[in-house]
């Protein structure tokens, strides 16, 4: 595979957490053509098991998709700052708990047609309650459930969010679920 050769770029939108770029490229046989690029800065994503197999998910409501989803606790990167420490903000600020262990489980690109952000996925073990602190624009309710559970969720597409169903199958597979 051949990369192809940006020839101009256009900011077409900078907002708080993506902006967006029309690219001019030439394509590997010289024709040219646009692509429409979506910046972000990257996120964290985490899968707080707990000693007795139950995982930490998050429901919140998703304007994007007009609907309420069960998610694993997640956030954007702030500037210049370490997957893992967002990780462990978020895993603080959404569930209000603390981990002993972290595994590194993925890095995914959640839409690369369109989307440069790369999400980073953890495996959150040894958890210990802390004081949740959700940022003030998150209606988040914390749900419990059995690893299992949350599995058979997936499969029964209750559960869909592509970071969440990515994390718990690979949490399931580290554990031998």
């Amino acid at each position: 595979m051949r990369p192809e050769v940006c020839l101009a770029s256009q900011r077409i939108f900078s907002g708080r957490v993506i902006s967006l770029r029309v690219d001019r490229v030439r394509l590997y046989d010289g024709r040219e053509t646009e692509r429409e690029v979506v910046e972000h800065r990257g996120a964290a994503a985490v899968v707080p098991l707990t000693e007795g197999g139950e995982v930490l998910l998050v429901r919140q409501y998703r304007y994007a998709v007009g609907e309420p989803l069960l998610e694993i606790p997640a956030g954007t990167l702030e500037p210049g700052e370490a997957p893992l420490s967002c990780a462990v903000r978020e895993l603080a600020e959404e569930v209000g708990a603390q981990a002993a262990h972290w595994d590194p489980l993925a890095v995914l690109y959640p839409s690369p047609g369109v989307l440069t952000e790369a999400m980073h996925l953890f495996l959150a073990t040894g958890l210990a309650a802390v004081p949740a602190r959700a940022a003030a624009d998150e209606d988040l309710a914390v749900e419990r459930l059995p690893l299992g559970e949350a599995l058979a969720r997936v499969e029964r597409g209750e559960i869909r969010d592509a970071k969440s169903v990515a994390g718990l199958l690979l949490a399931a597979r580290r554990r031998g679920t």
